[in-house]
């Protein structure tokens, strides 16, 4: 069965995004080989992207590598959000409801991952107790302000447990 996990690249101080949602910052951020990255990507049946994430400012827009994982990712893609375009594009799914979105993803995933984008989708689905593991990667840069990784105040604490992985942040969900 698909588990859910969230996975970004994010700044030291915690940020995905510039203000505004700027995504400038991660391009020089994006180069060499990333055994992980690689591993993830082999791994993933499907996307679920917040309306935000999908529509948002992308580091490679206009290039080929343009899109999830560097434009490498050609799979099904499910988009949270309440206001759905007209006329969706191919191999795209919005949906209204996270939990129908979450089943939905699965069920095109198989046994591989749905990968979260999106810091808001990743954070509805840890109220909801759906996310099953956060993979983490840092680029060695302070933004300052920005869209944050988990931006919950008030929110409950929630356990983590490493997942076997040299090179990243990546961790279980404890409920």
């Amino acid at each position: 069965m698909a588990k859910l996990l969230y996975s970004a690249t994010a700044s030291l101080d915690g940020y995905l995004a510039g203000p505004g949602g700027d995504m400038s910052w991660l391009t020089e951020h994006l180069t060499g080989d990333n055994p992980t990255a690689e591993r993830l990507l082999a791994a993933v049946g499907a996307i679920l992207a917040g309306n935000a994430t999908f529509g948002g400012d992308d580091p490679n827009r206009g290039t080929d590598s343009e899109g999830a994982f560097g434009g490498r990712y050609h799979g099904p893609t499910f988009v949270l959000t309440h206001r759905p375009p007209a006329e969706p594009p191919k191999g795209v799914t919005f949906v209204s409801d996270l939990h129908s979105a979450v089943a939905q993803a699965k069920e095109a995933a198989g046994d591989r991952y749905v990968n979260i984008l999106g810091a808001n989708v990743a954070q509805q689905c840890i109220r909801a107790g759906l996310l099953d593991e956060i993979l983490i990667f840092f680029a060695p840069v302070l933004l300052g302000d920005g869209v944050r990784i988990f931006d919950h105040p008030g929110g409950t604490r929630v356990r983590l447990a490493p997942v076997a992985d040299e090179t990243a942040h990546w961790y279980r969900v404890i409920y």
